[in-house]
């Protein structure tokens, strides 16, 4: 499942690097602020060469992001991901959209009249 959000850098959290079964690995998280009408702030994680992007990234810079979400299970808990795999400043996304028709990928579209708060939750909060 591929998915865009679109927001402002709050946070560039440090790199942990490690090995594991595949041998040395490397991570970088950074946090997001959305700008919509109620702002959300999402972490994001980019793993291996990806973590090259996350460097050059400045809080408070306006970027939109392109990420899988991912779900795994350790120890019977689970644990998910939002795994970048395309970090574009907004300079880059406004010029990218006048060349490339938009795709379709992303949040689903809300009805007429509905709000993302009207429309079918199932989660409890």
């Amino acid at each position: 499942m591929a998915l865009e959000l679109s927001g402002k850098v709050m946070l560039v959290l440090s790199e942990q690097t490690g090995t594991g079964k595949n041998g040395q690995w490397s991570k970088q998280d950074f946090v997001i602020e959305t700008e919509e009408q109620f702002p959300r702030k999402v972490c994001f994680s980019a793993w291996g060469d990806k973590v090259l992007l996350v460097r050059a990234l400045k809080p408070g810079s306006s970027v939109r992001i392109s990420f899988n979400v991912e779900s795994r299970e350790f120890n019977g808990k689970w644990y998910t991901d939002l795994r970048v795999w395309k970090i574009e400043s907004s300079e880059q996304a406004s010029r990218s959209a006048i060349h490339e028709p938009e795709t379709g990928v992303g949040l689903e579209p809300l009805l007429p009249g509905e709000t993302e708060e009207s429309g079918d939750n199932d989660l409890p909060f």
